[in-house]
């Protein structure tokens, strides 16, 4: 929900417009399906990145608005949290040197955001948690004043019409409340972008879905949140309870939480769209003052601004993104289950592992989905984020099956296909891929090299546990600034 709202306040009638509207933009949108020129001639590719500020002492740094203004690049922009910025990479093909030009562009905007954040006294850290938060950053007041993030916050609460419960049980438990949607803004994400022809849709949305828990487990980087080891991933339970507007008599009833993995495999990406209409009522009920049906009569491309707005505050796992961009509509697949980090080689391993698996999946001649059940993907996706690189996923033909031998043995020789029919340099697919693979082999990623930095610092160096996530978050930046990948970093 990328959207400026600046209206706190909705009454009924604009409640009943809205969906009214909203039902509007999904008819006009399946007209579009069926015989609409969407661009999907050659296949872009995007990412965002959501970044940690902390000061000196590796504690949060409030000062986005401040230091928004000193970077003054429109590719980053404020986030949930004032400790929060995002980077906006420009999108682009992935053929040839793409990655090579995706690794260019983020390492110079982010040095570049890091020399001006210093001299507000901050500096970037790419995590999917950051460790030093605590309840006390975490509150409202906290949040960025951008008024799109306070009205989405009155929209959840009052919707929940309580406080919100905390509740993770990991290798530790953490069990609190919430007045505000704050929690949320310690969710700091990694996201990939792909463009995708209507009739490919469903393929590339399953295939995402199917492989969701392999992703997460190699990329896990969040085992800590308010002092406590939970999760390898723990921003997959934080994000979804930390939004849930279901008191608990909706959640016993069966309804539907706004972080939704989803519940089936699809035919057609209007499947997603119909079901958030059907499921989700409206939380920004915002109406503008086009009419799609006319304008698609006129030979214009409608806006779809109601559906896109709605569909903006469903949170899946893997998002449908209908978007225009030079007068062309098009399609993407937005993949959201990763966190930010450890350094940006990382990350764009994590990208070509994804890409390439993809389009290895969904282009080959038995689906996955139709050999893996839904309910397994759903299961695969909480077991990885529980364990990482420790997790055993299920998987057809082998069963269950620890994931680093799932991705030594079968998924690798996939994702290098799939790379190769997107064109890349087989140097940058085999430089990424191998990322990937010595993960595997050696068991580490960032939620591994984090635990084991605070465990040394605990046992070796007699720090209690806040001293020990402050010491680890230290050198966790300087490491992160080496761009060496994080199974090679040391540990004290």
């Amino acid at each position: 929900m990328g959207r400026d709202v600046s209206q706190g306040a909705f009454t009924r009638e604009d409640r009943v417009r809205y969906r009214q509207k909203v039902r509007r933009c999904l008819d006009v949108f399946a007209l579009m399906l069926d015989d609409f020129g969407f661009d999907a001639d050659r296949p872009m590719t995007g990412l965002e990145i959501e970044l940690n500020l902390v000061d000196s002492a590796a504690e949060p740094a409030m000062r986005n608005e401040e230091i928004l203004a000193e970077i003054a690049d429109p590719l980053f922009q404020t986030e949930l949290g004032q400790f929060n910025l995002e980077l906006n990479a420009e999108p682009r093909l992935i053929e040839g040197a793409g990655f090579a030009d995706y690794e260019h562009d983020l390492r110079s905007s982010l040095s570049r955001a890091d020399e001006r954040a210093a001299g507000s006294d901050a500096n970037i850290v790419l995590v999917g948690i950051l460790p030093t938060l605590t309840e006390g950053h975490l509150v409202e007041d906290n949040l960025s004043t951008n008024e799109r993030y306070r009205v989405l916050n009155d929209q959840i609460v009052g919707a929940r019409g309580e406080a919100i419960e905390l509740d993770i049980r990991g290798v530790e438990q953490l069990r609190t409340h919430t007045d505000s949607i704050a929690p949320e803004a310690a969710c700091t994400s990694l996201q990939f972008h792909l463009q995708v022809a209507p009739d490919s849709f469903a393929d590339y949305w399953n295939a995402s879905q199917a492989i969701a828990g392999v992703q997460v487990a190699v990329g896990a980087n969040s085992p800590f949140l308010y002092g406590r080891q939970l999760w390898a991933e723990t921003r997959i339970a934080l994000f979804k309870q930390a939004t849930d507007t279901r008191p608990e008599e909706l959640k016993a009833q069966g309804v539907r939480p706004r972080v939704w993995f989803g519940e089936r495999w699809i035919t057609s990406i209007f499947d997603l769209f119909e079901e958030n209409v059907r499921y989700f009522p409206p939380l920004l009920p915002i109406c503008e003052d086009e009419d799609p049906v006319e304008v698609l009569h006129a030979g214009g491309v409608p806006q779809l601004s109601e559906l896109r707005l709605h569909n903006g505050t469903v949170y899946r796992w893997n998002r449908p993104v209908y978007d225009i961009m030079n007068g062309r509509p098009h399609l993407r697949v937005e993949n959201r289950v990763l966190p930010a980090g450890p350094t940006v080689v990382d990350m764009l391993a994590n990208a070509a592992f994804y890409f390439g698996l993809v389009r290895g999946l969904a282009e080959a001649d038995r689906p996955i989905w139709s050999q893996l059940t839904f309910s397994s993907a759903e299961e695969n996706f909480h077991s990885a984020a529980r364990r990482g690189l420790d997790a055993v996923l299920h998987w057809p033909g082998v069963g269950d099956v620890p994931v680093t031998k799932l991705v030594l043995d079968q998924l690798l020789p996939v994702a290098a296909t799939g790379l190769d029919g997107f064109g890349v340099a087989p140097a940058q697919r085999d430089r990424l891929l191998g990322i990937i693979e010595q993960r595997c082999r050696t068991g580490r990623n960032g939620s591994v090299w984090q635990t084991e930095a605070v465990w040394a610092a605990e046992r070796h160096l007699g720090m209690d546990r806040p001293a020990a996530l402050h010491h680890m978050v230290k050198r966790y930046a300087e490491l992160q600034r080496t761009n060496e990948p994080v199974h090679t970093w040391p540990v004290p």
